[in-house]
Formats: C-alpha cells, sequence, structure tokens
C-alpha cells in the first residue's frame, strides 16, 4: 500500500508555488489540500504556501529550501509531510531519507482517500487497479531488498533476476487481472444501460468538483439517502434513481463521483467504467459550490475533465448549471448570485439556476430547466381513439406527458394530446402503426 499515517499522526502540507504557475488560486488549493488531509485522518499542524524558484530533479525542492522545511518540520514534530504537487518516485524517497518522515504527494493522497471511501466491488477494483499503477513507478521506494539478484527455474524467475524485476513483473500480472474483472464490471454496466435505454427514460448525471453538494441534490431530486457529509469525495460508487419530471417525464439521475483539480491520471483511467454514466447521459446538471470562493476556477477544472472524457457542451452534450449553496451567501452575496444567473442564462445557452439543495430553494426551477431542456425535441400526438381502445391511451400515459384527454360522452370517442419524446415517438408509430395511419395528427 502507499505510505500514509495513521489517524494521530500530524502532518506539514506544503502547497509549492514553482516558477512560471498561477499565484492567483494558491491560497485555495492549499485549503484545499489542507481539507484532503483531514479528511484522510491527519492533523494538520501547520499549512504553509512555499514559493520553489528552481525544480530540482532529484529532490524538487533546492537545498537551502530542504533545510529550512527540514527545521520547521523538527519545530512542529510532524510525521508525516503532505507535498500538493505530484512527486516522481526519486524525488519522494529522497525526501524521506532527508527529512525521516513520510512524504506523501498530491496523488497518493488522493487514492489514499479514494481507497477509504470505496465501498462497492467495482469502486475497490477501480481504486486498487489505479494504486497499483501508482505504485508500480514507486517500487524504488516500497523495498529496501531491491538490487539483490535471485535465482530461479521456470516461470519463478530467470537467472539473474533482480527483485524489482519480480516484483514488478507480479505487479502487472496483478493489474492485468484486474483489468480482466473491470472489463467484465463495465460489460455489466453497459448491459444494465442498455436495459435503461430500451426502457427507455433519459438520463441525468450530476457532475461537479468534489464537495460541491451533489449527493445533498440528489437526495433532495431522488429521496434516495445517499451517504452527503461536508466532506471530500464522499461518493465514489455512483447511485442511479428514477424520478418524475414537472411535466410527469420519467428521467434517470445518476449521482457521479467528484472531480478535483489535477485529478490523477491513474483514476481517470480506472474510473473510466463509472464515469460511462457521464458520457451516456442525455443531460449534464453541473453543480457547483456558489460559496467556495474560488468556484470560477473550480468550474474550469470540472470542464477540463469534461473534456478529457470528451463529453459536454464542447462535445454537443447539453448541460444546466446549478449554482447551489446560496443558503451560505449573505444578503448582498445572494442578491449578485441572483443577478448573475440571470445575466448567465442571458448571454449563454446553457440555463444557470441558484439552487439550494439543503433548503430546497430553487431546485422545482431546475427541473423545470431541465424538463424544458428535454423536451426540445419533443413530438406532439393527437389522436381520436374509438371506445375499446384503451391500451392506446395506457401507453401515452405510461411513456409520454399526457397533456389533455377528453372524451365525447355521446359517442365514448376520446380526443387525446400527448407529447413524447423522440425515441418514444419511433416505438409508438412501431407499436401503433395501423392506427396511426388513420388517426394520427402532427
Amino acid at each position: 500500500m502507499t505510505e500514509t499515517a495513521t489517524a494521530n499522526d500530524s502532518a506539514l502540507i506544503i502547497h509549492p508555488l514553482p516558477p512560471g504557475v498561477d499565484t492567483s488560486r494558491a491560497d485555495a488549493r492549499l485549503e484545499e489540500a489542507t481539507g484532503l488531509a483531514i479528511a484522510l485522518g491527519l492533523i494538520a499542524a501547520d499549512a504553509i504556501i512555499e514559493p520553489v524558484r528552481k525544480l530540482e530533479a532529484g529532490t524538487f525542492f533546492g537545498k537551502g529550501k530542504l533545510e529550512t522545511l527540514h527545521e520547521r518540520i523538527e519545530s512542529l514534530g510532524v510525521k508525516a509531510v503532505i507535498i500538493d504537487t505530484a512527486l516522481s518516485p526519486v524525488q519522494q524517497r529522497n525526501l524521506e531519507k532527508r527529512w525521516n518522515v513520510k512524504v506523501i504527494d498530491r496523488t497518493g493522497l488522493i487514492l489514499e482517500i479514494f481507497g477509504e471511501r470505496a465501498r462497492t466491488r467495482e469502486g475497490r477494483l477501480q481504486v486498487e487497479l489505479a494504486r497499483l499503477t501508482y505504485e508500480r513507478s514507486r517500487l524504488v521506494r516500497t523495498w529496501t531488498h531491491l538490487e539483490r539478484q535471485r535465482g530461479g527455474r521456470g516461470f519463478l524467475a530467470g537467472p539473474g533476476e533482480t527483485q524489482i524485476e519480480t516484483d514488478r513483473r507480479l505487479l502487472a500480472s496483478k493489474m492485468a487481472k484486474l483489468r480482466r474483472e473491470l472489463e467484465q464490471v463495465k460489460r455489466t454496466r453497459a448491459l444494465h444501460r442498455t436495459r435503461r435505454q430500451a426502457a427507455p427514460w433519459p438520463s441525468i448525471a450530476l457532475v461537479g468538483y468534489t464537495n460541491a453538494g451533489k449527493s445533498t441534490l440528489f437526495n433532495r431530486l431522488t429521496a434516495a439517502g445517499v451517504l452527503a457529509k461536508d466532506m471530500p469525495f464522499a461518493t465514489l460508487d455512483p447511485t442511479v434513481r428514477g424520478v418524475r419530471l414537472p411535466s410527469g417525464r420519467r428521467v434517470l439521475v445518476s449521482d457521479t463521483v467528484g472531480f478535483i483539480t489535477d485529478l490523477p491520471t491513474e483514476l481517470i483511467a480506472a474510473f473510466r467504467a463509472t464515469l460511462e454514466e457521464v458520457r451516456e447521459a442525455d443531460i449534464l446538471v453541473h453543480v457547483r459550490d456558489l460559496s467556495d470562493p474560488d468556484n470560477e476556477g473550480r468550474k474550469a477544472d470540472v470542464e477540463s475533465v469534461l473534456t478529457a472524457l470528451e463529453c459536454g457542451p464542447a462535445h454537443g452534450q447539453p448541460l444546466v448549471e446549478a449554482w447551489n449553496k446560496i443558503d451560505r451567501l449573505d444578503e448582498e452575496a445572494r442578491d449578485d448570485a441572483l443577478w448573475a444567473a440571470r445575466t448567465a442564462s442571458g448571454k449563454s445557452k446553457m440555463p444557470v439556476h441558484p439552487v439550494s439543495a439543503v433548503t430546497g430553494e430553487g431546485v422545482a426551477a431546475l427541473m423545470a430547466a431541465i424538463d424544458e431542456a428535454l423536451g426540445r425535441d419533443d413530438e406532439h400526438i393527437v389522436m381520436e381513439l374509438e371506445p375499446g381502445q384503451d391500451e392506446v391511451s395506457a401507453w401515452l400515459h405510461e411513456h409520454g406527458d399526457v397533456v389533455s384527454e377528453r372524451r365525447d360522452s355521446e359517442t365514448g370517442a376520446v380526443r387525446i394530446e400527448a407529447r413524447l419524446s423522440g425515441p418514444d415517438a419511433g416505438r409508438f408509430r412501431a407499436r401503433f402503426s395501423s392506427l396511426l395511419n388513420a388517426h394520427l395528427e402532427a
């Protein structure tokens, strides 16, 4: 496993600022890194932003900075140091030797949190694969006997094979096994998705930065009761529930894993099966934490991940923004947010709706916006049904939105007006083709 501190260990959190890096988000990044460390059970003894004039290949920090930080580590008496960036295996090993403490980089920190949060078999498989991918490059610091050669016969080890080569081969074998198991999970998930599409109900995926309130909003919409806590990555395993929109349209809503700045590539690759729910959704709802001072930066991070997944508006996928946590704003900030939402909606094709997942404020308007977006390709059908054609009426009630239904008291005929989605309209025509040839009006 990745080396981490125990729950009682204290840590120094360092957000480095290499040359040429944007400094405007440094405070937000440091606060986030501190939150991630606390989520892992560490005690934040101190958190600092540390400018770095020149990156050293072997230690990341220069000699003078190494000594200054070493003195700070000893004065604090911490057992671990969190470096809020991706370190090379050599850098991580050298820093541990120099400071005599555990050093955890951003990737390792996020992987450990994912490992603690995963609950389903799929989630555990995904995290384990990501962890092994990360650890494979770090065998140089995991073992103390790597240069020792071993003999062997057959498939166990060839003559002169070093321990590190053996360990890497064993890791590769285990990773291949995990990939096969995940591929089976992916096929199963694809089968479930195909069955849902055959229903078919439109699908809505809640996406957003970690801790933006996606699970709280999901519970508000579906009454699902999934875990919703004020902590990073409370949700790793996606949950799907069916709900009805204001028009009566049935939809599937999925709660997905939160995104984060510099999401480790190992995790994106491992969670690709889960993130298929995002790619296949008819509409994305981007949940943003409006109380976060860095919410614009978080938005850019989410859009970057969506682009990496080949989904979102850039790939023709409709998106609605839900500006969450307006209940946390003071009156002035709240008025500004409402005005900004109206302005943004006017300038962009993407609807923007301020909401509070906790109080429910604005959620009805958000659902109406989703309903409207889904209804743009709807077809209206008007029919005169003779007595005994109740099957047609029942089908329309089950699969569409019946706008009006009037029965003639003398003849018993029913005039029904309904709205169907494009796929449902096609199924309706296929099922009742003979009837439609005589009665269908568009």
